[in-house]
């Protein structure tokens, strides 16, 4: 038996990474079919990964070998850095999850960005960085923070929050998120409002798995939950003219907005902005708000955006993913409950 399962792993490195010592992504995949940055995206794109399966009793007795032979090569604030996976996720939960967080929401994101990454390899990589199957560029990938950087924001406590956040990522070694046998687009975001949304919803692109789900996190929950950005009129004008070129931005600021459609969550779907048609996502990103679960309110010349909630809304809400733990949810409980219709697995080569 004790033979077999080294084989097996083997194999799934041979097979499945050694690839990528020689030079990275096999392809690269052009820019209007970029897989998104984790927190914040566009449409997903083929991809033809080798098939993971679900979790079985052999390896999981040898969790500890998956990720530390799994090749990684990063581009860290401009340099090219080879790290293994176990390296690379631990400097991205350090830096994508608060790790005061209950350690089954540390789990969860840790899945969550391991999937993230090994989808965005099998989709051929990002043209932005193609000699690197991952940056620390949140506009691009997944925030990246050494220990180092993090112990000085942590202070006395570091390593005890070390030890948290290597349980975290050695606790759950090699799994991911599975939709039919492949991994998902594992995107996530800081909290929602009553429901996360989909995929379609957003980036205009339907995803069986990022489905509209309930998410438990509120004000009482999540730091500054809400918020506001006020602009004068001459600024918002500015703004919107230099993302929307047709929009007619004349007279008052409050007769610019119409045709407000909105969920029962309060979040805007679309509206139109000077006689132009825009999701409320892209308005979101134009005016750099914390989501677009909003309301516009005028007083003379300045226009005030309230807000609640904070990113897209599509995928696991990290804020909620802790509610959820604390209220005796399991890692893997929580995924498959922000990800519609997945699965957490094991990675293993096809054959």
């Amino acid at each position: 038996m004790g033979k077999q399962i080294l084989m097996s792993l083997l194999l799934i490195f041979l097979v499945f990474f050694l690839p990528w010592l020689w030079g990275g992504p096999a392809k690269e995949t052009p820019p209007e079919m970029e897989p998104p940055p984790a927190g914040d995206s566009a449409p997903e794109p083929a991809a033809d990964p080798e098939p993971p399966v679900k979790d079985n009793p052999a390896a999981a007795g040898n969790r500890q070998e998956i990720d530390a032979v799994t090749p990684l090569n990063v581009m860290i604030q401009g340099k090219l850095q080879q790290m293994d996976m176990q390296t690379y996720l631990l400097g991205v939960v350090r830096a994508e999850m608060p790790v005061t967080f209950h350690e089954e929401a540390l789990k969860a994101q840790t899945v969550a960005a391991r999937t993230y990454i090994l989808h965005k390899i099998a989709g051929g990589g990002s043209a932005n960085h193609p000699q690197a199957d991952a940056c620390d560029d949140i506009n691009c990938c997944q925030a990246y923070k050494s220990e180092e950087d993090a112990a000085a924001g942590w202070g006395e406590q570091a390593g005890e929050f070390e030890k948290k956040v290597r349980s975290a990522v050695e606790g759950t070694d090699g799994e991911c998120i599975l939709y039919e046998g492949a991994p998902v687009l594992a995107v996530f975001h800081s909290s929602s409002v009553g429901t996360t949304q989909d995929a379609q919803s957003v980036w205009s692109a339907s995803l069986p798995y990022l489905q509209s789900v309930e998410t438990p996190e509120s004000e009482d929950s999540v730091p500054n939950y809400r918020s506001t950005a006020s602009f004068t009129a001459s600024e918002l004008r500015e703004k919107l003219l230099n993302a929307l070129s047709g929009a007619e931005l004349d007279g008052s600021p409050s007769n610019w907005f119409t045709n407000i459609q909105q969920k029962p969550s309060g979040t805007v779907t679309s509206l139109s902005v000077g006689g132009v048609e825009v999701g409320g996502n892209r308005l979101r990103t134009i005016l750099g708000l914390r989501s677009a679960c909003f309301t516009i309110s005028f007083d003379g010349d300045e226009v005030t955006f309230s807000v609640s909630g904070y990113g897209h809304g599509v995928g696991m809400s990290q804020y909620g993913a802790n509610v959820l733990a604390e209220g005796g949810m399991g890692y893997r409980e929580i995924l498959e409950w922000y990800y519609t219709g997945a699965e957490v697995g094991l990675i293993e080569s096809g054959g």
